[in-house]
């Protein structure tokens, strides 16, 4: 029987994951066993994304792991999403993505030479197309990061609205003695977003006294 994990993720919480669910369907029309689904709303370029590694933590030997597209799965600095893609292999078992060419059923049928060289190949394509997917996130970042010193240039770039629900969160977590990177965790945003909202709180507090 062949067993499936899906990941499906969006880079925040204002983004929905309707779209991917179609991934569920059609693994199950591809004869798959679907062990679960992960549902995950953080950026592809961090690691401490909770589900991703619930995922990974619960993978057994022969699993696939599912994604619409291999930013899906990661948009970090190769070294580090080579090490996420090792931790999978660790636990025997295996990417299918759709923008990543399948060459494992040649390699299992193949030996010798032929199957340095087809696993060689598997690998090459794999690290193209995780450093394209980083490529692409740093090419976004690039073009937002211009895009608001334009806006600033003209008047027009008032900064984000602050989301308020989180930053309560963030006091509540951090008042009740939780540490920057649980409370990260917990809510399911970066580190930097905890010191930042932290520091403020602080800040109001000594300024009321």
């Amino acid at each position: 029987m062949k067993v499936a994990r899906i990941y499906l993720r969006v880079s925040t919480k204002e983004q929905e994951l309707e779209r991917q669910e179609r991934i569920i369907d059609d693994t199950k029309k591809s004869g798959y066993y679907i062990a679960n689904v992960y549902r995950e709303k953080a950026s592809g370029a961090i690691t401490n994304r909770p589900e991703l590694q619930r995922m990974i933590s619960d993978l057994q030997d022969g699993d696939v792991i599912i994604a619409e597209k291999i930013d899906r799965i990661s948009r970090l600095p190769i070294d580090e999403a080579l090490e996420l893609i090792n931790s999978i292999k660790i636990k025997g078992a295996k990417l299918c993505i759709p923008d990543v060419l399948d060459l494992s059923e040649i390699s299992s049928e193949a030996s010798g030479v032929t199957k340095i060289v087809i696993d060689s190949m598997q690998d090459l394509l794999l690290k193209i197309s995780l450093q394209v997917a980083r490529e692409d996130y740093e090419t976004r970042r690039q073009r937002q990061k211009e895009g608001i010193a334009i806006a600033r240039a003209n008047g027009k770039y008032k900064g984000r609205k602050a989301n308020t629900q989180l930053h309560k969160l963030i006091i509540e977590c951090r008042s009740s003695g939780k540490s920057i990177n649980k409370t990260a965790e917990l809510l399911n945003c970066s580190q930097a977003t905890v010191k930042k909202v932290w520091a403020k709180h602080k800040k109001e507090i000594i300024n009321n006294k």
